[in-house]
Protein backbone atom coordinates (compact mmCIF):
# COMPACT_ATOMS: atom_id res chain seq x y z
CA UNK A 1 0.00 0.00 0.00
CA UNK A 2 2.80 2.45 0.53
CA UNK A 3 4.55 1.57 -2.74
CA UNK A 4 0.82 2.69 -4.10
CA UNK A 5 1.62 5.95 -2.44
CA UNK A 6 4.76 6.72 -3.70
CA UNK A 7 3.70 5.71 -7.18
CA UNK A 8 1.28 8.09 -6.58
CA UNK A 9 3.63 11.20 -5.26
CA UNK A 10 6.33 10.64 -8.25
CA UNK A 11 3.53 10.74 -10.84
CA UNK A 12 2.10 14.08 -8.99
CA UNK A 13 5.52 15.72 -8.57
CA UNK A 14 6.17 14.70 -12.60
CA UNK A 15 2.78 15.83 -13.83
CA UNK A 16 3.77 19.67 -11.12
CA UNK A 17 7.15 19.93 -13.36
CA UNK A 18 5.85 18.59 -16.75
CA UNK A 19 2.73 20.96 -16.63
CA UNK A 20 4.92 24.47 -17.12
CA UNK A 21 6.25 22.78 -20.09
CA UNK A 22 3.15 21.44 -21.62
CA UNK A 23 1.02 24.08 -21.47
CA UNK A 24 3.10 26.74 -23.16
CA UNK A 25 4.12 24.37 -26.35
CA UNK A 26 6.67 25.34 -28.42
CA UNK A 27 8.24 28.83 -27.55
CA UNK A 28 10.77 30.68 -29.36
CA UNK A 29 13.97 32.72 -28.15
CA UNK A 30 12.50 36.09 -26.20
CA UNK A 31 14.48 39.03 -26.61
CA UNK A 32 14.49 39.81 -22.90
CA UNK A 33 15.41 37.16 -20.20
CA UNK A 34 13.44 39.27 -17.65
CA UNK A 35 9.97 38.46 -19.72
CA UNK A 36 11.15 34.86 -20.03
CA UNK A 37 11.35 34.14 -15.90
CA UNK A 38 8.07 36.10 -15.08
CA UNK A 39 6.35 33.98 -17.69
CA UNK A 40 7.56 30.55 -16.24
CA UNK A 41 7.07 31.81 -12.88
CA UNK A 42 3.48 32.64 -13.61
CA UNK A 43 3.23 29.22 -15.63
CA UNK A 44 4.44 27.75 -12.87
CA UNK A 45 1.86 28.86 -10.28
CA UNK A 46 -0.81 27.82 -12.53
CA UNK A 47 0.27 24.32 -12.50
CA UNK A 48 0.34 24.42 -8.99
CA UNK A 49 -2.84 25.73 -8.20
CA UNK A 50 -4.57 23.35 -10.77
CA UNK A 51 -2.65 20.43 -8.95
CA UNK A 52 -3.57 21.96 -5.81
CA UNK A 53 -7.29 22.31 -6.68
CA UNK A 54 -7.72 18.71 -7.93
CA UNK A 55 -6.04 17.45 -4.78
CA UNK A 56 -8.87 19.21 -2.91
CA UNK A 57 -11.39 17.98 -5.10
CA UNK A 58 -10.07 14.56 -4.64
CA UNK A 59 -10.17 14.84 -0.80
CA UNK A 60 -13.36 16.61 -0.83
CA UNK A 61 -15.33 13.61 -3.07
CA UNK A 62 -13.33 10.92 -0.58
CA UNK A 63 -14.61 12.69 2.47
CA UNK A 64 -18.20 12.89 1.10
CA UNK A 65 -18.03 9.04 0.22
CA UNK A 66 -16.89 8.26 3.51
CA UNK A 67 -19.50 10.51 5.44
CA UNK A 68 -22.41 8.84 3.22
CA UNK A 69 -20.87 5.20 4.04
CA UNK A 70 -20.65 5.69 7.52
CA UNK A 71 -24.30 7.40 7.60
CA UNK A 72 -25.86 4.43 5.76
CA UNK A 73 -23.71 1.85 7.79
CA UNK A 74 -25.10 3.77 10.95
CA UNK A 75 -28.94 3.51 9.50
CA UNK A 76 -28.57 -0.16 8.35
CA UNK A 77 -27.03 -1.06 11.85
CA UNK A 78 -30.13 0.74 13.57
CA UNK A 79 -32.17 -1.03 11.30
CA UNK A 80 -31.20 -4.28 11.67
CA UNK A 81 -31.09 -3.86 15.85
CA UNK A 82 -35.13 -2.69 15.52
CA UNK A 83 -36.84 -3.09 12.39
CA UNK A 84 -39.87 -1.19 13.26
CA UNK A 85 -38.33 1.68 13.70
CA UNK A 86 -36.75 1.50 9.95
CA UNK A 87 -39.72 4.08 8.54
CA UNK A 88 -38.76 6.29 11.42
CA UNK A 89 -35.04 6.35 10.84
CA UNK A 90 -35.27 6.55 6.93
CA UNK A 91 -36.06 10.27 6.34
CA UNK A 92 -33.73 11.40 8.75
CA UNK A 93 -30.84 9.22 7.13
CA UNK A 94 -31.22 10.63 3.73
CA UNK A 95 -31.59 13.90 5.02
CA UNK A 96 -28.52 13.57 6.59
CA UNK A 97 -26.23 12.16 3.75
CA UNK A 98 -28.04 15.13 1.33
CA UNK A 99 -26.25 17.74 3.67
CA UNK A 100 -22.84 15.81 3.50
CA UNK A 101 -23.57 15.39 -0.53
CA UNK A 102 -24.29 19.07 -0.49
CA UNK A 103 -21.03 20.11 1.64
CA UNK A 104 -18.82 17.87 -0.79
CA UNK A 105 -20.16 19.43 -3.92
CA UNK A 106 -19.67 22.94 -2.61
CA UNK A 107 -16.20 21.78 -2.01
CA UNK A 108 -15.84 20.56 -5.20
CA UNK A 109 -16.61 23.26 -7.25
CA UNK A 110 -15.16 25.96 -4.97
CA UNK A 111 -11.96 23.77 -5.95
CA UNK A 112 -12.40 23.72 -9.61
CA UNK A 113 -13.45 27.34 -9.69
CA UNK A 114 -9.58 27.84 -8.54
CA UNK A 115 -8.77 26.19 -12.02
CA UNK A 116 -10.65 28.92 -13.90
CA UNK A 117 -9.35 31.96 -12.40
Amino acid sequence: MMTLWRVFGLLLILGALASPALADGPTTQPADQADTSAAVAASWAKSLSVVGACIGAALAAIGGGLGVGRIGSACIESIARQPEAARDMFAPMVVAAGMVEVGMLFAIVVCLLGILS
